[in-house]
């Protein structure tokens, strides 16, 4: 079970800060928008380049970009451990996944909630990781969508015994985690959750014990 805090709701005037509050975190998860794919403007990759070279903890880049076929290499290239990408906007996904590996980093699709992913299951082989939005892309903040908790397990029965993280993106906190790890995911972003708590960490660590526990049962 995999926590990958996300920094869009961190203090940005301090991100290297932020982030060295998370130590225990599995990956430190970057929304990057662009205004276009989705209704909102973050960082971009001279932010990323940045941060790179203040952590060496694993940076999993989530692009909610228009022409990520484009956009996405150089992502890789200045030295992010995962890279995913919308399939939504994706022009060539199978192209684009096997250029991301090709650049030494792990290649992830992401699909907004209503997308499915009965279309893509010709395709997992192609990739490192399935990011499912459990809210719609571009805020931090949002309320849970129960309506993904069946695609996450079709996904899970999609993948079998695949080494494929399945990551869940969007409203996860301390009273949903456990709902998504018994549905099939192992790989969780939690934002606010995580930068509204008074010890991240700690939040960090209950986070996972919810899951693991979730997925025991």
């Amino acid at each position: 079970m995999r926590i990958t805090p996300s920094i869009l709701n961190a203090d940005f005037a301090n991100l290297a800060a932020e982030i060295g509050r998370i130590p225990g975190a599995d990956a430190i998860h970057v929304d990057v928008m662009d205004n276009h794919f989705v209704p909102n403007l973050s960082l971009g990759l001279p932010v990323v380049e940045s941060i790179r070279r203040s952590t060496d903890q694993f940076l999993d880049i989530h692009l909610m970009i228009a022409d990520p076929d484009r956009w996405a290499p150089a992502y890789a290239e200045a030295g992010a451990e995962s890279v995913t990408f919308h399939v939504e906007a994706a022009a060539a996904p199978i192209r684009l996944a096997r250029e991301l590996r090709a650049k030494g980093a792990r290649a992830s699709m992401a699909l907004k909630p209503a997308t499915p992913i009965e279309p893509y299951a010709d395709m997992l082989d192609e990739v490192d990781m399935v990011l499912l939005m459990t809210v719609e892309p571009g805020f931090g903040g949002q309320k849970f969508l129960d309506l993904v908790l069946p695609k996450i397990r079709r996904t899970r029965e999609l993948l079998g015994d695949r080494p494929i993280w399945l990551q869940v993106d969007g409203g996860v906190s301390v009273e949903t985690i456990g709902r998504c790890a018994e549905a099939g995911a192992d790989t969780f972003v939690a934002g606010s959750a995580v930068y509204s708590a008074d010890d991240p960490d700690a939040m960090v660590a209950q986070l996972r014990d919810i899951a693991v526990a979730a997925c025991r049962h």
